[in-house]
């Protein structure tokens, strides 16, 4: 992950105090209008700008600009996450102008024509992000180091969240001792180490992250699991259990047939597979650009059409479980764990990789929150399973 410039973004330049803000150009006063937030205003989600290049960001490059400019320190919220649910409940994106809308289309034929999770690609992400350091995220998560939407039906903590969704995991595959579980993105090994502790099961993982990897095989020693840097389609052997957390939104709609063809061809006929996944309301064919550049590149989140669509002939949904609203309130316990950690975390990545990740985490409660964002749990089923399937919560 890129170090810090060598001047703090992270406060206004200290020659502007006490000068009036840059007056914001009126075309874009209107657009925010839309969604409740004002320039300089004095809510807590509204914007204040430093630096009036910032509007020239946002016209040139809309998402990135805006991103890239807040990361550079051009502007503040105090409420970030509240900022973007406003921006998303309001579809400030379908009003982007001139350059910018060039390249939000541009954005879209570029996920259309081109195949940006290939094998050659699967390896980007993992070196990207999940590889931009285990302390970070030692520091962000709960004890299993689970980064996927926690539980929080019953759960009042980040680690009685997760421990919920794990036990629910589990319970949704019908776990048995002995079985084989097949985990497609097993991260730091979390689910890996739960199941085969919890239920007996014999595990094999694979992820495309030589960081997690590492850390994994520690914290999954003396256990009969088996974690491998590799990507799915590679992946030989049968299980009597699939499950893939987090991992789907990395694999593009060209690919779903491969994925879900492999995915069939692993599991055995009596098998169960639960697919859990981040979704979006209505089908999308590009990602946000800041999103894909500094955070998940190449990354795509599915529509429930998308998946219908793919998995139709190879398996049966047996249930279609959302718990959304959930991932706001586990990405602002991150965030809370994030902050509190920083003071440890600053000496190494600096005031620049602060805001990028304030960035992130902040915009993506906002996606949930606005309700655009979804977190699925999808129950599916070999077509020649005999046994009825009864899903839970």
């Amino acid at each position: 992950m890129q170090q810090s410039s060598p001047v703090s973004p992270l406060t206004p330049d200290d020659s502007a105090v006490g000068t009036p803000p840059p007056v914001a150009p009126k075309v874009l006063q209107d657009l925010l209008a839309r969604a409740d937030v004002q320039i300089n205003g004095t809510r807590p989600w509204d914007i204040q700008v430093h630096d009036r290049h910032m509007y020239d960001r946002v016209f040139a490059s809309w998402s990135l600009g805006l991103g890239e400019s807040y990361m550079d320190g051009e502007w503040d919220c105090d409420e970030l996450d509240e900022l973007f649910t406003r921006l998303l409940r309001a579809d400030i994106e379908s009003a982007a102008l001139g350059l910018a809308r060039v390249k939000l289309i541009a954005e879209h034929l570029r996920h259309k024509l081109f195949n940006l999770q290939s094998k050659h690609r699967a390896f980007e992400v993992g070196k990207q992000h999940y590889d931009a350091g285990n302390d970070v995220f030692e520091a962000m998560l709960d004890s299993r180091m689970i980064y996927s939407c926690a539980y929080w039906e019953h759960a009042r903590t980040l680690e009685e969240a997760q421990l919920a969704k794990l036990d629910m995991i589990c319970r949704k595959l019908q776990l048995k001792e002995g079985e084989t579980l097949l985990d497609i993105g097993c991260g730091w090994g979390g689910l890996a180490k739960f199941a085969a502790e919890r239920y007996g099961v014999k595990v094999t993982g694979v992820t495309v992250s030589k960081e997690q990897l590492a850390l994994a095989q520690e914290r999954v020693k003396g256990l009969p699991v088996e974690l491998l840097l590799q990507d799915y389609r590679d992946l030989q052997g049968s299980f009597d259990k699939v499950v893939s957390v987090g991992m789907f939104e990395h694999v593009g709609p060209k690919n779903y047939d491969t994925y879900f063809t492999h995915v069939q061809r692993l599991m055995a006929p009596g098998g169960v597979f639960l697919l859990h996944t981040i979704g979006i309301a209505s089908t999308s064919q590009s990602t946000d650009p800041w999103i894909d550049r500094y955070v998940f590149p190449n990354g795509k989140l599915p529509s429930a059409r998308e998946i219908a669509t793919a998995v139709e002939g190879r398996f049966i949904i047996e249930d279609w479980h959302n718990f959304g609203a959930d991932y706001d309130r586990t990405l602002m316990a991150w965030w809370e764990n994030f902050e509190r950690a920083w003071p440890e975390l600053e000496p190494r990545y600096g005031p620049r990789f602060y805001r990028m990740w304030k960035y992130y985490l902040m915009c993506c409660a906002g996606f949930f929150r606005s309700r655009e964002g979804q977190l699925w749990q999808v129950m599916l089923t070999h077509p020649q399973r005999q046994d009825t399937y009864r899903s839970l919560r």
